[in-house]
C-alpha cells in the first residue's frame, strides 16, 4: 500500500511538474530581443580585443589598467542593451532563463537565416557561466 501511495504522490508531482512548466515557456519577443542582445555583444567584443591592445610582452595589463578596460566594456555593454530596453544587470539574470530555452532560440533563429549566420560566427569562450550557456562569455 505505502508503495502505491508513494508512485500516486511522485506521479501527480511530476505531473504538476510538467503542467507548469509548459505555461513558462519563454515569450517569443524576450527571445527576440535576448538573441539580438547577444550577437550584438558578440560583435561588439570581437571587435574591442580585435587587433587592439594585446597583452604587451606576453604579460598581463596592470590591474589598472584591467579594471579601466572592465569600465570601458561595462560602459559600452550598457548602451548596446539600453536600446534594447535592458540593464546589463537583467541581461546577466535573465540571459541564463532566455538561452536556456533552446528550442525557442533555435526556432527564432531558423525564421532569421541572416540573425542565425551571425549568431554561429560568434566566438566560443570559456569564460560562460553554468546553466543554460550557449558556450559565449556573454
Amino acid at each position: 500500500m505505502t508503495k502505491y501511495v508513494s508512485r500516486s504522490i511522485i506521479g501527480i508531482s511530476l505531473g504538476l511538474l510538467l503542467w507548469s512548466g509548459t505555461g513558462l515557456a519563454t515569450e517569443p519577443a524576450d527571445v527576440e530581443k535576448f538573441v539580438n542582445a547577444r550577437i550584438e555583444i558578440g560583435e561588439m567584443m570581437t571587435n574591442y580585443f580585435k587587433g587592439g591592445e594585446s597583452y604587451g610582452s606576453g604579460q598581463r595589463p596592470s590591474p589598472e589598467k584591467m579594471k579601466e578596460m572592465g569600465d570601458d566594456i561595462n560602459g559600452k555593454l550598457s548602451d548596446l542593451l539600453s536600446k534594447r530596453g535592458l540593464s546589463l544587470e537583467e541581461y546577466r539574470v535573465r540571459s541564463k532563463e532566455i538561452f536556456a530555452d533552446k528550442e525557442a532560440v533555435d526556432a527564432y533563429l531558423a525564421k532569421h537565416p541572416d540573425l542565425k549566420a551571425r549568431y554561429d560566427a560568434l566566438p566560443l569562450s570559456r569564460m560562460s557561466g553554468g546553466g543554460g550557456s550557449t558556450g559565449r562569455g556573454y
